[in-house]
């Protein structure tokens, strides 16, 4: 009987870690923007780590799926218990402590697939801890499923696979979408309150000029292109020669054309001047803007409020009008 339980914690534990892995692999992005969170001034006071935040993103990404393929496979059973005692003692005391200090309220541990609580991610820690515990205890009673010639060869596909799959979704787009702007979502019906009261997903959705807001106009139009670039000093002159020609075919068809920014208005100014830039610029938060669009420059399709296509902006010429 405790064998089987033994079993079944290793699975549970083992599927967990993998499952956590892969939702941080489909958008890396997104776990470096929670590390830049934590490294924030107002929670670790880290912010010298800030530009490694992506590196740190992809090393977790790599340590949560190999340890949790590992632990399936039975290879070096002691080390990968090990290995995964310290990384959820780690999580446990960041939890814990944005729990207590109420600072980081959704960890991100499961990416954007599914939003925990900082006290619902610390108590699960908890739980996993204690699991991870008793199979240290019991960890000789762990046998790997398959040799070391055959599982040596299946983890470092693993580590090669998952390493291509992070270049293509940081080259392109994320695989999975897991946020309220992925195609198909309309971003009115996201920002309408339930009755529960619990702030809708789409929250901080603001679109405005200097002097007008535009969202209702936008969300209205039946053909509307939002190219995104949130931090315009990182855009280069190759994709402001494809934002222009895409703004002008788009402006052909009917569209309305912007481009949300979050930068100040002395660069926003100075971008349009320098690249003569035929559209508008609209203001947004950065933060509604990284949710968006993993890409900067972005682009967005609407009809009506609803996204009918995204791309990253070196993929342009597959966009489908």
């Amino acid at each position: 009987m405790h064998t089987i339980i033994l079993q079944f914690f290793r699975g549970i534990t083992g599927i967990l870690f993998v499952f956590s892995g892969f939702v941080k692999l489909v958008d890396p992005q997104g776990s470096a923007y929670k590390f830049e969170e934590y490294f924030g001034g107002d929670v670790l006071n880290l912010e010298g780590l800030i530009p490694f935040a992506l590196p740190f993103s992809i090393v977790l990404i790599l340590t949560e799926l190999i340890l949790g393929i590992a632990l399936l496979l039975g290879y070096r059973t002691k080390t990968t218990l090990w290995c995964l005692f310290g990384i959820t003692t780690l999580f446990l005391c960041l939890t814990g402590y944005s729990a207590i200090f109420d600072k980081v309220t959704d960890c991100g541990c499961f990416g954007d697939a599914i939003k925990l609580t900082a006290w619902e991610t610390f108590y699960k820690n908890i739980i996993f801890l204690m699991l991870i515990v008793w199979m240290m205890i019991k960890h000789d009673q762990i046998k790997p499923l398959f040799s070391k010639n055959i599982t040596q060869p299946i983890l470092m596909a693993s580590v090669f696979s998952s390493l291509y799959v992070i270049y293509h979704v940081l080259t392109y787009l994320p695989l999975i979408d897991f946020r309220p702007y992925a195609i198909g979502k309309n971003i009115r019906a996201g920002m309408v309150y339930q009755e529960d009261g619990e702030i809708p997903p789409v929250h901080d959705f603001y679109l405005e000029s200097e002097t007008d807001d535009l969202t209702d106009v936008i969300l209205d139009a039946p053909k509307a292109i939002l190219m995104v670039a949130n931090h315009l000093e990182h855009v280069d002159g190759e994709a402001w020669k494809e934002l222009i020609k895409l703004s002008n075919k788009a402006t052909d068809k009917g569209y309305l054309v912007y481009l949300l920014s979050s930068s100040s208005t002395a660069l926003v100014s100075k971008t349009k001047e320098e690249n003569t830039l035929p559209f508008d610029v609209l203001f947004c938060d950065g933060t509604t803007l990284k949710t968006m669009i993993r890409a900067n420059p972005g682009i967005l399709g609407l009809h009506q409020g609803t996204v009918v296509f995204k791309e990253n902006w070196k993929n342009i010429k597959e966009i489908k009008w």
